[in-house]
């Protein structure tokens, strides 16, 4: 799951839903800091307080890609659209293919759900302009084992930036893809792959529903 699917369900609590998204924004600007369940946890008391409120959103965040990550659905998605980036990146020997799929798949997850009701995607943007980033900062400070200056700036840049709005369309959602190879030191991709995004489009749309319910015994 990418930010907005984490998300979308809990724009009536915003600390808990910039939560959801904490562990997105720390691998976005700072991948040497973790927050971890069991770090996570002594937090997540139940309070209301925003502390409290960012703790239970994290945990939410970590228990949502625990199950999503497992699901027949999961492997069945990346594994088509790893298929479709190998064939257009034949001579490529490098792991663009592979990585492509999850992210693609987890990004065009976002698309699906943002296009159903637009709405929503206003009300999220609207939530975490309500936060004190500071506060971000510090909670996620008082929990991981290495602290971080980089999370509180990024918020308001978030806000402003309004990213997700791009991964709707095949054109936009490209420029952002090859943001992301950059930072991660892989090479872009080539303007033909916005025909491949518009049919990983339609793979991710079918299997939105599978993809989307937690397996027997997960709680949602």
């Amino acid at each position: 799951m990418n930010y907005f699917s984490h998300g979308h369900r809990h724009t009536d609590r915003p600390y808990f839903m910039v939560g959801t998204a904490v562990p997105d924004m720390l691998s976005a600007v700072d991948r040497q800091v973790r927050v971890r369940t069991k770090d996570t946890l002594p937090l997540a008391d139940g309070s209301a307080t925003p502390r409290a409120e960012l703790a239970a959103g994290i945990l939410q965040h970590l228990h949502d890609d625990a199950w999503f990550h497992v699901t027949p659905a999961f492997y069945s998605t990346t594994g088509q659209l790893t298929a479709l980036f190998r064939e257009l990146l034949v001579d490529d020997d490098s792991p663009r293919a592979s990585f492509l799929g999850h992210i693609v798949t987890e990004l065009l997850l976002d698309a699906v759900l943002i296009q159903r009701d637009p709405g929503v995607l206003e009300a999220y943007y609207t939530a975490f302009s309500q936060i004190d980033a500071a506060v971000v900062e510090a909670t996620v400070n008082a929990i991981a084992r290495r602290p971080t200056e980089r999370l509180a700036p990024l918020i308001p840049l978030f806000v402003q930036e309004r990213f997700l709005a791009d991964y709707v369309e095949p054109q936009t959602l490209l420029i952002r893809l090859n943001q992301v190879l950059r930072r991660v030191k892989l090479q872009p991709l080539p303007p033909e792959t916005t025909t491949l995004l518009a049919v990983a489009r339609e793979i991710v749309e079918a299997s939105a529903p599978q993809l989307l319910s937690p397996p027997p015994g997960s709680l949602s």
